[in-house]
């Protein structure tokens, strides 16, 4: 059975999402402010985070940057206001998986639900398989098990940073625009969000370039968008 922890001080909300969460079935946390919500998380590992941005004692976006700063896996889901619109640039780009804005739809949110989970069990069944590995430099993507390392150094991503970097390594001299990034990595209903793209282009190169102002790995098609750097050619002998 899955487990999903709600951080939401709305009770009505509460109520709600958990009576249609325990159909899928799932067994349902809930916590009414932020360190609630972070306590259980330390104690416990789940299967879905569902966070609300507008809570008691904490900003929803820092929560979720100090979740993705100790857990890089967990599928975090955002509810928003919907007159907050940086919210949800925000939230994406503190490590969300997905948004949501209030009020919705419940049976929107359990298709979103439905499908954070189901791409979280994908990633599980995948660990089964033999990895595959691209390498780039002293640069080591294992797709399957999810890991990144730079000079045999664990290096640690976002789910979206690991996603946007498996698409660009896979695919290395093609050119994406930002808007092609945010459909393949984020879906299309972010789409008008091509910023929150930049951000994490940025993020990951301070995480896996030495040198910022000249990258070797993620380079910049000017006029277009970003490209992975295409493997180095033998010299002739």
């Amino acid at each position: 059975m899955k487990k999903i922890l709600l951080i939401e001080d709305d009770a009505l909300i509460v109520d709600l999402v958990r009576i249609h969460l325990c159909t899928l079935p799932a067994e349902v946390l809930t916590a009414n402010t932020g360190h609630d919500g972070l306590g259980q998380l330390a104690q416990q590992s789940v299967d879905l985070c569902i966070l609300d941005v507008m809570l008691p004692d904490m900003n929803g976006i820092e929560i979720c940057r100090q979740i993705r700063q100790r857990d890089n896996f967990t599928p975090i889901l955002m509810l928003t206001a919907k007159a907050q619109e940086a919210d949800k640039v925000a939230g994406l780009e503190a490590g969300a998986d997905d948004y949501l804005t209030k009020p919705f739809g419940i049976q929107e949110l359990m298709a979103r639900v439905r499908a954070l989970l189901r791409r979280s069990g994908l990633a599980q069944v995948a660990l089964a398989v033999p990895p595959s590995i691209i390498t780039h430099r002293s640069l080591w993507i294992h797709t399957i098990d999810r890991i990144v390392t730079l000079n045999g150094n664990r290096i640690e991503l976002t789910p979206k940073e690991f996603d946007l970097l498996v698409l660009l390594a896979e695919n290395p001299g093609k050119s994406y625009s930002r808007k092609e990034l945010l459909q393949f990595v984020w879906d299309y209903h972010f789409v008008g969000y091509e910023h929150t793209v930049t951000a994490h282009i940025n993020r990951l190169r301070n995480k896996i370039e030495s040198d910022f102002a000249q990258p070797i790995y993620i380079l910049t098609t000017w006029g277009i968008g970003y490209r992975f750097a295409e493997p180095e050619k033998p010299i002739a002998s």
